[in-house]
């Protein structure tokens, strides 16, 4: 691209801001551009007496370099940077992933990617804490630190101030204490509301609906302790009151879990103590349900069960004035939008509301902005027991039943499980047929089906529903 630039530049005369244009017309290949660009070089070229047949030969030849030379040349520097990424993701991979987080914050839907991805690396991304957090995701040992920038309604200013603060005190012990040490300034309902909902201020050994009850006082209080120190008296009257720090807080029972959950992701995107979805991976695999962010690997129109929750809702109108809505649905690896039309709203309404786990079914919707997904039908995650396999069958043929298979099939059904049921199909030499029920339940997932087919054969197991 560069000698693209010098050759306009030294045989056409053109400036390098004229050679920039003519590398981008060639990037392009927009024929209109290409020939105002190509009688523009030929006539620089006659005025620095190069001869016209070898002007022309030079251009064509720059025309020709562009269609494989600027991809060439993308594919070297994509390349290079795609090897150090690699290098520095295998062999510092708990670097990488702060300094990839860091990169990322403020966009939540990247920021849960990442941490999900990041768990399943084995790395463990810990909470944000006010005793022990920096400004952005930091490496601590193999795990990563939350960055308190990453917190809603606090920035960095603030986080500078808490920093600085906590260096002088050495650790927070105290709602109080942190708002007589941290720069009044610097603090307000706000910032403490988010410090406290996304779980910052656990540390200080408190439930966080007792410090949420003590804001408005712990300010209060701050805010007047750095007045009068700001104005002498505090020399006068021997400083800060004994024991003012420690003040009881207020005696009130700690939120719901329902509640702290839905508090983190208001302040930090998503769930950090723990997402409701976890304690139902088991099942998730059983309705084959699609991970988000495995979305943007699907085509236009693909049909796909979705599981998560509802964490915001758009409501829209059609032009006929009907409602409609659109919902940010989250799991474990991300979100996606989901749009609900008409006819699918007046009878999903219902279940777009409150923070239940919702299985969603629904296809794919490759737009210019990004994947979403057009609902069909959606229901509680705890109604769809039965929406699994009634029961797992599988077909074994006893004449070529060997104890080695036997023992196999016993150990994977043993590791694999879940809530569905076992029946053997049991086809004699004869080619009559039994069926011997079993008390065994599993997870019957597509990985568990494959890997009896493998063992069994083709057609040796069904998923009865």
């Amino acid at each position: 691209q560069e000698q693209v630039m010098q050759i306009a530049n030294r045989l056409a005369g053109f400036s390098m801001g004229e050679a920039d244009l003519l590398r981008r017309a060639m990037g392009k290949k927009k024929r209109g551009e290409m020939a105002a660009q190509r009688e523009k070089f030929l006539a620089g070229c006659r005025a620095n007496k190069v001869p016209l047949k070898k002007a022309e030969r030079i251009f064509d030849l720059m025309a020709e370099f562009a269609g494989y030379g600027f991809n060439k040349s993308h594919s070297c520097a994509y390349a290079l940077l795609a090897y150090q990424t690699a290098y520095l993701k295998t062999h510092y991979p708990v670097e990488f992933m702060a300094a990839l987080l860091t990169s990322e914050t403020g966009n939540a839907d990247k920021v849960v990617k990442y941490i999900h991805e990041a768990r399943n690396m084995g790395i463990t991304v810990l909470p944000p804490d006010i005793n022990s957090s920096d400004v952005d995701f930091t490496p601590v040992g193999d795990a990563i630190r939350f960055g308190l920038r990453a917190i809603k309604n606090v920035g960095e200013n603030t986080v500078r101030g808490i920093l600085q603060a906590r260096q002088k005190v050495g650790r927070f012990r105290s709602l109080y204490q942190f708002c007589e040490v941290v720069d009044a300034r610097l603090l307000n309902r706000r910032v403490l509301e988010s410090l406290i909902k996304s779980g910052a201020m656990d540390s200080l050994g408190a439930r966080r609906a007792q410090l949420f009850a003590a804001i408005d006082r712990a300010i209060e209080r701050g805010q007047a302790l750095q007045r009068t120190q700001a104005s002498g008296q505090h020399r006068l009257f021997g400083g800060t009151p004994p024991g003012a720090s420690e003040d009881p807080l207020p005696d009130v029972e700690e939120w719901s879990e329902a509640e702290l959950l839905q508090h983190e992701y208001a302040t930090v995107g998503f769930y950090i103590s723990g997402h409701p979805l976890a304690k139902l991976t088991g099942r998730l695999q059983e309705l084959h349900v699609t991970e988000l962010t495995a979305l943007e690997t699907k085509t236009h129109g693909t049909e796909v069960v979705l599981a998560g929750l509802v964490v915001s809702v758009r409501n829209m109108r059609s032009r006929k004035g009907e409602r409609w809505a659109i919902a940010t649905l989250q799991d474990m690896t991300g979100s996606v939008e989901v749009l609900v039309f008409p006819e699918a709203f007046a009878r999903l309404e219902p279940h777009l509301k409150g923070l239940r786990p919702l299985l969603i079914k629904g296809r794919v919707s490759v737009e210019e902005a990004g994947v979403r997904v057009v609902a069909s039908d959606a229901k509680p995650l705890d109604d769809t027991v039965g929406m699994g396999p009634a029961v797992l069958r599988v077909r074994v043929d006893l004449s070529a039943l060997d104890t080695l298979l036997l023992d196999q099939l016993q150990n994977l059904l043993e590791s694999r499980p879940g809530t569905c049921p076992v029946a053997f199909e049991l086809v004699h030499p004869d080619g009559s047929q039994a069926i011997f029920e079993t008390e065994r339940r599993v997870q019957a997932d597509e990985e568990l089906i494959r890997q009896i087919t493998e063992m069994c054969g083709p057609g040796a197991v069904e998923a009865v529903r």
